[in-house]
């Protein structure tokens, strides 16, 4: 289905990546072509990767731990995307989140910062890490996330690219 008629549609597709550690390889543009709306949860490590992934879709960031200089100030430590009228969470340390998604009325939390990635739901609540999809770690995967919206319901996916 093309972008034009998820949108129709009421559906949405989301690109979520993060920890790339100043590192946007060419399988994550790839795996993000289409998107309508793209989350980075943190350690950018460099401001041209926003641009890069700017030109694929919208992009909302927040500060990673990694994250430093003049080119963070536009960065906060949590963002709130609003998307197909899902709120969705996103900061990159997922041990601070500090409120109930639940009561506040969060459809998802994304966060980053572990490079493992993970799909869990937790009282009706979508946790999602993509994994990093920057430089290799060892023996953990170098992944993102793509996530579809269809009304209400939220459909994420890990996509590993090496």
């Amino acid at each position: 289905m093309d972008k034009d008629n998820r949108l129709d549609k009421g559906t949405a597709l989301l690109g979520v990546i993060s920890d790339t550690h100043g590192l946007l390889r060419p399988e994550a543009l790839s795996a993000l072509e289409g998107v309508d709306r793209i989350i980075h949860a943190g350690d950018v490590g460099d401001p041209d990767i926003l641009a890069e992934l700017g030109r694929v879709a919208p992009v909302t960031a927040v500060q990673g731990n990694m994250d430093w200089g003049g080119w963070t100030k536009e960065l906060h430590e949590t963002e709130v995307v609003e998307l197909e009228g899902l709120a969705i969470f996103v900061l990159h340390d997922l041990e601070e989140l500090d409120l109930s998604p639940q009561a506040a009325g969060f459809s998802a939390v994304v966060s980053g910062h572990t490079h493992m990635p993970d799909i869990s739901w937790r009282d009706g609540i979508l946790f999602l890490n993509p994994g990093s999809a920057g430089p290799v770690r060892g023996t953990k995967p170098v992944s993102l996330a793509l996530v579809e919206i269809d009304g209400d319901q939220l459909f994420p996916r890990i996509v590993t690219l090496l």
